[in-house]
C-alpha cells in the first residue's frame, strides 16, 4: 500500500462541541479542514494497528465524498479492518450497536444530527469510542489540541469504495466490510420488545400509526421495522428516503419542523400514536391523536412504566437526566426507590453511568432518550418503547399521559431558543446573569421566591472528572426553576435556550397550556438575562 504524508497546516475552530465538530459545508470543504481533523483524532488515539473502525453518517451532503476521504486515511494510518455502512449511511443509535457488537476501537460518525443538511448547510464529524458512546471530554480537548499544531496527515493511494454492494473486500491488507445499516439494529429492537404483540396491536387495527422521517437516515429503519416486520400500512411512514438535503426541511422533530406529521396528529383523523425523528436518528418526537408529548414527560413515563417491557422487566437500576430536562422523572425515581443522577447535557456524560451500571434508563429535554442497549440516544428505540407501552396498557397517548399526572403530577415546562444570537451579545448575556447569581437568593419576585442561583457543575460519580459552567439556573422555594445556556449544536452564532418549569399536584390544572402556566417566570427570565432587549428581537425562534 502506497502511503503519502501531506503536509498542512493548522485550523483554530476544531474544538469539538458536545457531539462533535460541527460547521458549514463550504469550511469541511477547505484544503485539508476535514482531513486535519481526522488525522488529529488518529494522532490522539493509541494501539489501534489492526483493530476495527466502524465508519458510517446520516446522508447528508457531502457524506460519501467525506467516507472515501476517512477509508483512505484509516487505511494509511494502521487500522485493520473498516465496518461501513451500505450507501455510507448508518444511524447514530445503530454505529453504537455496531461498535459494541463487533467489540470494534471505535467509530466515526458523519452528520450534524438535526441541522439542516445542503452545499450552503451543516455537517458534522465525532469520534465515538469502544464502547459505542461519544468521545468523553478528554479525548475531544486532546482532538482539539492536537488540530492546533498539526503539520501532516497520511493518506493511502487506492481506489475509491463501491459503497453500495454489500460485502467483504481486501485492499492491501485492510478489510472491508460493507453491511446492511439496517439489519443489526432490527434484530437488537426485537431483543428489546414484544414484537408479537405488537405485530396483533396493528394487524387488529388497535394500533394505527404515522412516522415521519423528515427525509433523514431513520426512512429504512422505520420502513423495514415498522412496515416489513411488524405489518403497519405503507403510508405508516412519510418522508421516508434519505436525501443529502433533507428535502430542503430542519429535520429537526418538534412541532415547528415536523409540520405535515402535526397537522395529521391535531386533526379529526389523526392516527393512535405518531412520531419523528431527526437527521442521525437519535432523536424523538412524541405525539398521540391531539396531543404532544414534551420530552422530559416521555421520559418520566417510561421510567414509570419500563416494567412493561420485556428488556426492562426486572425493573431499573436507577435513571439519569441532563440538567435543564424537567425534574418529572426525579419524582419517579423517588416512588420507586432508585437512583437519579443529574448530568450536563450531551449524551456522553451518561456513558460513564450506563458502563458502570449505575442506571439503565436515561434521557434529555431537547427530544433525546435512550438505555443501556446503546450508549447513544435512540429516536426509534423511543418510538418501540411508546407503541410497546400502548399495546400494553391498552390506553390512549392522552390516556397515559393523563394517568401519570395523576400519581406523580405535572411539571409543566418549555424551552424557548434565540437562535443565531451574535456571539459577543450571547457572551454578554452571560456575563450580565453570571453578576447577578451572588445577590439573587432570598430574594422575592411575585409568587416567586429565589432558593439558589448558581452555575450547574458535574463531578463524575463514576471517574471523578469535574466539567465547569454547564448553565446557569435559578430555583424557586416552590420547586420552579428557570434554566439559561448556550447551546453548542448550532454552525452559526449561538443559541441562547431558556428552560422554564414548574410544578402543579393539583390534577384540576394540569391541562393548562405551558406558555399560560409559565408566564410569570418567562417575563422574569427576560428580567434576568434580557434577551429581547439586547438582540431587539421580540420572540424566540423556536418554543418547545
Amino acid at each position: 500500500m502506497q502511503i503519502e504524508t501531506i503536509t498542512t497546516h493548522p485550523y483554530n475552530d476544531q474544538n469539538p462541541g458536545t457531539s462533535g465538530l460541527r460547521k458549514k459545508v463550504k469550511v469541511f470543504q477547505q484544503p485539508g479542514y476535514l482531513e486535519n481533523f481526522v488525522q488529529s483524532i488518529f494522532d490522539s488515539l493509541h494501539d489501534f494497528t489492526g483493530k476495527t473502525l466502524v465508519l458510517g453518517g446520516d446522508g447528508r451532503y457531502f457524506n460519501r465524498p467525506a467516507i472515501q476521504i476517512i477509508i483512505k486515511m484509516a487505511a494509511a494510518n494502521g487500522f485493520g479492518k473498516l465496518i461501513i455502512g451500505q450507501g455510507g449511511l448508518l444511524s447514530t443509535p445503530a454505529a453504537s450497536h455496531i461498535i459494541r457488537k463487533n467489540n470494534a476501537f471505535g467509530g466515526l460518525i458523519l452528520s450534524a444530527s438535526h441541522n439542516p443538511g445542503g452545499p450552503d448547510e451543516d455537517f458534522g464529524i465525532k469520534y465515538n469510542v469502544g464502547n459505542g458512546g461519544p468521545a468523553p471530554e478528554k479525548y475531544t480537548n486532546a482532538f482539539y489540541q492536537r488540530s492546533l499544531t498539526i503539520d501532516s496527515y497520511k493518506t493511502a493511494h487506492i481506489e475509491d469504495i463501491d459503497l453500495d454492494r454489500i460485502g467483504t473486500q481486501q485492499i492491501e491488507g485492510l478489510n472491508i466490510t460493507i453491511v446492511d445499516p439496517v439489519t443489526d439494529y432490527a434484530e437488537l429492537m426485537q431483543s428489546i420488545f414484544d414484537f408479537n404483540l405488537l405485530k396483533q396491536s396493528i394487524s387488529s387495527g388497535y394500533i394505527t400509526l404515522l412516522f415521519d422521517a423528515m427525509h433523514a437516515i431513520t426512512g429504512p429503519y422505520a420502513k423495514r421495522i415498522l412496515i416489513d416486520i411488524l405489518g403497519a400500512t405503507p403510508d405508516s411512514v412519510i418522508n421516508a428516503e434519505p436525501l443529502e438535503d433533507f428535502g430542503g426541511h430542519h429535520p429537526d422533530p418538534n412541532l415547528a419542523h415536523a409540520q405535515e406529521l402535526a397537522e395529521r396528529m391535531f386533526s379529526s383523523s389523526a392516527p393512535v400514536f405518531g412520531a419523528a425523528s431527526d437527521g442521525d436518528g437519535d432523536r424523538n418526537m412524541i405525539t398521540g391523536s391531539n396531543i404532544f408529548v414534551t420530552p422530559s414527560d416521555s421520559l418520566a413515563i417510561m421510567a414509570a412504566n419500563a416494567h412493561l417491557i420485556p428488556a426492562y422487566a426486572q425493573g431499573l437500576r436507577g435513571v439519569a437526566r441532563s440538567m435543564p430536562t424537567s425534574q418529572a422523572v426525579d419524582r419517579v425515581a423517588a416512588c420507586y426507590n432508585i437512583p437519579c443522577y443529574e448530568t450536563p447535557t450531551g449524551w456522553k456524560f451518561f456513558g460513564n453511568l450506563l458502563d458502570a451500571g449505575k442506571i439503565t434508563l436515561c434521557g434529555e429535554e431537547s427530544f433525546g432518550t435512550g438505555s443501556d442497549h446503546v450508549r447513544e440516544k435512540d429516536g426509534l428505540w423511543a418510538v418501540l418503547f411508546w407503541l410497546n407501552l400502548i399495546a400494553r396498557k391498552r390506553q390512549s397517548v392522552a390516556d397515559i399521559v393523563h394517568e401519570h399526572w395523576q400519581k406523580f403530577g405535572r411539571d409543566i415546562y418549555c424551552r424557548h431558543d434565540y437562535e443565531a444570537v451574535e456571539m459577543d451579545i450571547a457572551n454578554g448575556i452571560v456575563e450580565h446573569l453570571r453578576s447577578q447569581l451572588p445577590a439573587l437568593p432570598g430574594q422575592t419576585f411575585g409568587d416567586y421566591t429565589v432558593k439558589y442561583a448558581d452555575e450547574f457543575s458535574y463531578e463524575d460519580s463514576v471517574d471523578g472528572s469535574v466539567s465547569s459552567n454547564q448553565g446557569i439556573r435559578i430555583g424557586f422555594e416552590n420547586g420552579s426553576r428557570i434554566i439559561f445556556r448556550l447551546s453548542g449544536t448550532g454552525t452559526v452564532g449561538a443559541t441562547l435556550r431558556i428552560y422554564l418549569e414548574r410544578f402543579e399536584a393539583d390534577a384540576s390544572k394540569h391541562d393548562q397550556d405551558a406558555q399560560v402556566a409559565l408566564a410569570e417566570l418567562i417575563g422574569l427570565a427576560e428580567q434576568f438575562c434580557e434577551v429581547k432587549k439586547r438582540t431587539g428581537r421580540t420572540e424566540p425562534d423556536v418554543v418547545t
